[in-house]
Formats: structure tokens, sequence, C-alpha cells
């Protein structure tokens, strides 16, 4: 979840009409152009609300932020530790911006690094029991926000909505890979 939407959304935004400048760039998609530019550009900016609000609260109630919580997730799911490199790839971001994030959270008794039985070199990350109860504190009211968010659909439309969105996930694998 911590990714970086705005270079792909600042892209789309030069390609379409500059008449709207309210923030949300579905706004300045018109008819002419293509249904796939305006469907990307909707999801786009569904995706964005929906982080900016989780953000938002998981600051407001707990006082931490998106890539924190993301990186105490990724740690939730796996009980004996990460290395960093590993937990980097799952929450795709820098060495640097883990190594950062995992010495705060390390500096709180949240995380703990322990010793890689496997490799000397290296360390793994992993959640201290303090660290644990608070991430299902969070991870609890995070899912009730996600079904608050998406309450505006009924459950055959979320059902068809995942269904196209696999098959849409699907298709670009393909074509990428």
């Amino acid at each position: 979840m911590a990714r970086d939407n705005c270079s792909s959304a600042d892209a789309a935004g030069r390609a379409l009409s500059r008449s709207d400048d309210s923030g949300d760039l579905e706004t300045r998609a018109t008819e002419a152009h293509h249904e796939s530019l305006r469907l990307w550009l909707r999801m786009l900016a569904c995706t964005n609300l929906i982080e900016t609000t989780i953000r938002q609260r998981l600051q407001a109630r707990f006082g931490t932020t998106l890539p924190r919580f993301d990186l105490l997730s990724q740690l939730e799911r796996a009980p004996n530790g990460l290395k960093m490199g590993e937990l980097s790839r799952r929450m795709m971001v820098t060495g640097g911006n883990v190594t950062g994030i995992a010495d705060a959270l390390e500096a709180e008794g949240l995380v703990t690094r322990i010793a890689d039985l496997t490799d000397r070199r290296a360390s793994r990350v992993k959640l201290t029991a303090g660290g644990r109860r608070l991430f299902q504190r969070m991870a609890g009211e995070h899912e009730q926000w996600v079904i608050e968010l998406f309450g505006g659909v009924d459950a055959s439309g979320k059902q068809q909505l995942g269904g196209l969105l696999a098959q849409l996930k699907q298709h670009v694998g393909r074509s990428i890979g």
C-alpha cells in the first residue's frame, strides 16, 4: 500500500484537459477520451479517496502512518520475522524506507531484530508481543473502515467488481509478464 500513484496519475493528467483543477483527475476526462482511460482514472480516484481516508484515520486514531501499518501487517503474517530485503519487496518500497520505518518501530518497542539462523550476515525483523497487540487493534479498526467505505456497494456489486478486477489483473499480468 505504500505506493507512488502520483507519477502515473500526473502523466495521465497531462494527457487530459486542464480545465478542472479539483484534484480529482477523473473529472478531467471527457467523452472524447478512450473509455479505458476514463475507467483507469475512476479507479485511481477511488483508490486515492480510500487511501487518503485510511491514512487520516490511522494518524488520528493511532498516531501512525500507512507505511508503518503496512510494515506491521507484513510482520504479522510472518511469525518468524522477515529480512529487510523481503520487507522491501513485499511493501514495494526501497530498502532505505524500510530501514527507517523499522528503526522507528524498534525504538518504540514494537519490533525487534533477531539473528537470521540461515545467514549470519543478516537479521530478521519480528513483531514484539506489544507490536502484535497494537497491530491487532489497528487491523480490526482498519477492517471496519474499509467495510464502511465500501458500504455504498451492495453484496452483488462487490462480487461483480471483484470478478472484473480479477479479470483485469490477470490480463495485465499476462501483458507485462
